[in-house]
């Protein structure tokens, strides 16, 4: 799941090699807005426990925006609804991009996964900050899943805890992320990626019907580095691991673990005069 979203905001593991660089250029604040160009190229599961991969290149248009209620930037997309120095609450949303059944053999004979259009409210809490520049938090994103494919159709809920911990240097050049949580959804969603109908039951695909509960439980490092006032470069790894998945007897989920890794760039063509009042992206 969350394969666009990865791409489009996810944070960068280049970061990491940004002491042996040098000093980068930095940005003496960051704009109000920004727009350019996105590319990028991901490899992921076709699935969450899939056994095959998917390449996904993409080279989008973007616009970022950090205003006070409305903001657009590599947490999400979505409106501030609270903002303390501990807590931020907003409403967010997140894309994942669709799988073809016929390039997955477990799935041969059932639907596409379409694409998934997921939105909702998340809660941000400022557990510590251990160094001016690093920052621990805990986010609660819970979201309603929707199916764009041939109209559209709800497909349940999930539920995102993650723990956080975000590094950045004081002229915004580089950060860094680490990220540990995981992910649980309603029966619905649980049975639009792990249930077998009777229909869709083979010999070697037994009917099978799927239940709320654990989906994944997820590590992630990612960061981006400035390498000119206007290119980023950015990259993620992320592990997934399935074993305590409430659907772990699903005929669909065929691993036991999963790994997705991107890289690409990010050019800013036009950005704001103004800066925006905070810097907490």
């Amino acid at each position: 799941m969350r394969i666009a979203r990865t791409l489009l905001a996810a944070p960068v593991f280049l970061a990491c090699m940004a002491p042996a660089w040098g000093a980068a250029p930095a940005l003496p604040a960051l704009p109000l807005w920004e727009a350019g160009v996105f590319g990028g190229t991901a490899v992921t599961p076709a699935y969450p426990g899939a056994s095959e991969r998917s390449t996904r290149t993409l080279a989008l248009p973007f616009l970022i925006y950090r205003g006070d209620v409305l903001r657009a930037d590599r947490s999400g997309v979505g409106a501030r609804l609270l903002n303390t120095d501990r807590l931020d609450g907003d409403i967010g949303f997140a894309l994942s991009l669709p799988a073809r059944s016929s390039d997955v053999p477990a799935r041969r004979g059932m639907p596409d996964l379409g694409t998934l259009v997921e939105f909702g409210p998340r809660l941000k809490i400022k557990l510590a900050e251990p160094t001016p520049q690093g920052r621990l938090s805990l986010e609660l994103p819970l979201r309603a899943v929707i199916e764009a494919r041939g109209g559209l159709r709800r497909q349940g809920a999930t539920f995102e805890p993650r723990l956080i911990y975000r590094l950045n240097d004081a002229g915004q050049a580089w950060h860094v992320d680490a990220s540990l949580g995981a992910v649980l959804g309603n029966a619905s969603i649980n049975d639009y990626f792990y249930g077998v109908a009777p229909a869709f039951a083979t010999d070697q695909r037994p009917a099978y019907a799927a239940k709320s509960g654990l989906m994944l439980t997820r590590l992630g490092l990612g960061g981006a580095y400035l390498l000119h006032p206007d290119w980023r470069a950015f990259a993620f790894l992320r592990y997934d691991n399935y074993t305590g998945s409430a659907n772990r007897a699903s005929p669909l989920l065929r691993q036991n673990s999963g790994t997705s890794a991107g890289i690409g760039l990010l050019w800013t063509w036009r950005r704001s005069s103004l800066p925006a009042r905070g810097t907490d992206e």
